[in-house]
């Protein structure tokens, strides 16, 4: 055990060491790296470690105990191990990620704590982990590598003035090897607490850069020198990985908001551009949230429950997170193949931009020195939820959502794939943006943990989770715009009816969708009809919308006639900012009918611009035909009719009901609902039959006969 832990420490200082020796060489600083342009980034990009500091670290030690009633709270003091290789990179004062490093805390007064963290209790770091992982940060035993603590959704924050950081409101939860140490397995990944850091930083290397260029260093001979290390024609930046889902901040007025970590790799062959604000050339990053429920599978309803403002990327790493091999470039443009990771904790902003600056098919966004800068936060107050995925509290509850399963998703938008796009037609590289991941959820309160379910599912939107849909992607013709799809799936959910879902995804569609229409037909019976989209964001000066107004809430409007059901939200010219279906959202039309389904054509009416167009879609057909009946005759080899022997028939919902023979051996099912396929099957006493029959009715089914042997 011993010697496992020493190798793994030696290979902790050795990244550190190499980190240190080669800093130009990770991050991509190079006299080739970058081109300079003219809307190249300037700045100043420090490397900093821990000068000195304090860690206030609350632990319930009533429920560390399993005194879960009883509330005992100590509040624990530690200083900051001085000149501590904690290390984090900052860009022109603004925070852009950790170093994986660790930081020894001392504590400053007597506890009394459970055995083994009284054992470690001198010896506690902190430290920060590579990229990908669920936690940015935990709490370990510095000498013997005991894990204690995950610390969630922590929010950190620099001020250029004091040269200070502070990382606040993270959650410390309970770890695996923590919970089996104290043989409560059940603690696992419970919240006993908070821990607040506040360090004052000292530089220890710098790279200054001037139009996109850096003034000076070189890469080591060797490293990260491959060529067009990507193999798509083109830039291309996607999302690599989905990692981190956790709750920033705390909550308010019902809702809470959550923010994922993304790992962006330029899979093409080209490099592509990433100018720091206050250029408009560099990708922006949303996130949303999404839950599968309903039937006895969890399976019936797919729906967005959360969306998030938008983070603007800047100062792009040379990480090779997703295997393509990266050929160096950072800085102001990710290289072909290269990786550049962003913390949840960097993704939940603050200051993030509104989604209504974007064009999100050509990209475009206003520069941030324009009269309307894309993330302007002048006189605006931050609430816990604000600008991240703003979810309702009462969709995360696990005591209401009993079965529910989560997903997070995450896109990145950027004008360099489209500009490349009218250049080289066959290459666009617009529509691959968007990857998702599965989380479980912990927490009937406001407050909620997240564990990853299930491995990052690259280049597909979160709507392909969804078992047994039928989803299609529509790209809007000639390249005039972008994306979007449509997902549907019919449940039978008793005999005789059935549930219609449908969702509509936005992909990156710029003229958004306001309208979506479902024929029936003459003597359908449609009831429960139902609409869901996710919650909007208040708005907030420089917003992007209409009046600083934020995007209306409204339910769309229900139309049902006899032959269509409709729904439409207001018109542009009525209200601009309506609650039309924009760019990466997802809204839910539902109803049930006693009709089962047919294919035809639903119709599709867009918000901004541009013509209703027609998707095939499952949909009611005519009227279910009533005393449908299956008949025929059960006889043994010599063709005798066997009398008493039993018909059942099964429905695809697995109910089932049974008839007897006749003294000759016929028999009849009546009153069976048409328009499904059923398993039908004979036995009787002493004789054996074949497998049951899977028959599909939709009328009265005659000569359905059974052969047995004795």
């Amino acid at each position: 055990m011993k010697k496992k832990l020493l190798g793994s420490r030696f290979r902790t200082v050795f990244t550190v060491l190499g980190i240190c020796a080669v800093f130009a060489a990770i991050f991509g600083f190079s006299e080739n790296s970058t081109v300079a342009g003219p809307d190249s980034e300037s700045g100043l990009l420090e490397k900093m470690i821990v000068a000195n500091g304090s860690v206030a670290l609350d632990v319930d030690l009533g429920l560390l105990s399993g005194a879960e009633g009883i509330s005992r709270t100590e509040n624990l003091a530690f200083e900051a191990e001085k000149n501590a290789f904690f290390a984090m990179l900052v860009f022109n004062n603004e925070i852009r990620g950790t170093i994986p490093s660790m930081l020894p805390i001392h504590p400053q007064q007597k506890a009394n704590l459970p055995a083994k963290l009284q054992e470690s209790y001198e010896r506690l770091a902190i430290e920060s982990l590579p990229a990908g992982g669920q936690y940015e940060l935990i709490l370990r035993d510095s000498k013997t590598g005991f894990h204690f603590f995950n610390v969630d959704g922590p929010e950190f924050a620099f001020d250029p003035e004091t040269r200070t950081i502070t990382i606040t409101a993270g959650r410390v939860l309970v770890s695996d090897d923590l919970a089996a140490e104290l043989e409560r397995p059940d603690t696992a990944g419970k919240s006993i607490g908070s821990i607040n850091i506040s360090t004052k930083m000292r530089t220890i290397e710098t790279a200054r850069i001037v139009n996109g260029g850096v003034e000076s260093g070189k890469l080591p001979a060797g490293y990260g020198m491959e060529d067009n290390a990507g193999t798509v024609p083109g830039p291309d930046v996607i999302v690599g990985d989905v990692y981190g889902l956790a709750q920033f901040g705390s909550a308010s007025n019902g809702f809470v908001g959550l923010a994922v970590g993304t790992n962006s790799c330029n899979a093409g062959t080209v490099d592509l551009n990433w100018f720091a604000l206050p250029s408009n050339d560099h990708p922006v990053i949303p996130q949303n949230m999404y839950r599968m429920s309903g039937g006895t599978n969890g399976e019936v309803t797919f729906e967005q429950i959360g969306q998030s403002s938008m983070k603007h990327a800047f100062t792009a790493l040379t990480q090779n997170l997703c295997g393509f091999g990266c050929n160096g470039v950072g800085g102001s443009r990710l290289g072909s193949g290269c990786s550049d990771p962003y913390s949840a904790s960097l993704n939940a902003g603050p200051s993030l931009g509104s989604r209504a600056w974007v064009n999100p098919f050509t990209g475009f966004y206003p520069r941030g020195d324009s009269a309307t800068p894309p993330n302007n936060h002048s006189g605006h107050t931050h609430l816990g939820p604000d600008h991240r995925i703003l979810t309702k509290i009462d969709d995360l509850r696990t005591d209401i959502n009993q079965g529910a399963r989560y997903y997070a998703e995450a896109q990145y938008v950027t004008p360099h794939e489209y500009q490349w796009c009218l250049a080289n037609p066959t290459q666009c590289n617009m529509y691959n943006n968007m990857s998702y991941r599965r989380y479980t959820v912990g927490g009937t309160a406001g407050s909620f943990t997240f564990s990853p379910a299930e491995n990052t599912v690259r280049q597909k939107p979160a709507v392909y989770a969804w078992p047994e849909a039928t989803v299609t992607e529509y790209r809007i013709a000639g390249g005039a715009d972008g994306a979007f799809f449509v997902a549907y799936k019919v449940t039978q959910i008793a005999q005789g009816t059935w549930q219609y879902e449908y969702a509509i995804f936005n992909h990156n569609l710029d003229r958004s969708i306001g309208a979506f229409s479902v024929p029936t037909g003459q003597g359908v019976s449609v009831t429960n009809v139902g609409f869901h989209a996710p919650p909007q964001h208040p708005g907030w000066t420089g917003d992007g919308t209409v009046g600083n107004a934020g995007f209306s809430s409204t339910p769309w409007a229900v139309n049902q006639t006899p032959d269509s059901v409709s729904w439409a939200t207001e018109t542009f010219a009525q209200n601009p900012n309506a609650n039309a279906i924009r760019w990466g959202t997802m809204y839910n039309f539902r109803f049930t009918s006693t009709s089962a389904p047919t294919t035809k054509n639903a119709t599709i009416g867009f918000f901004k611009t541009g013509e209703p167009m027609t998707v095939p879609i499952q949909a009611p057909g005519s009227s279910v035909v009533a005393n449908v009946s299956v008949s025929g005759r059960v006889t043994d080899a010599n063709g005798f009719g066997i009398p008493l022997a039993r018909v059942t028939i099964t429905d695809g919902q697995g109910a089932s009901r049974s008839v007897l023979t006749t003294s000759f051996g016929y028999y009849t099912i009546s009153n069976v609902v048409s328009g499904q396929t059923y398993t039908i099957g004979a036995s009787a006493k002493r004789y054996t039959f074949p497998a049951p029959q899977q028959v599909p009715i939709t009328t009265d089914v005659a000569n359905l006969n059974f052969v047995g042997n004795e």
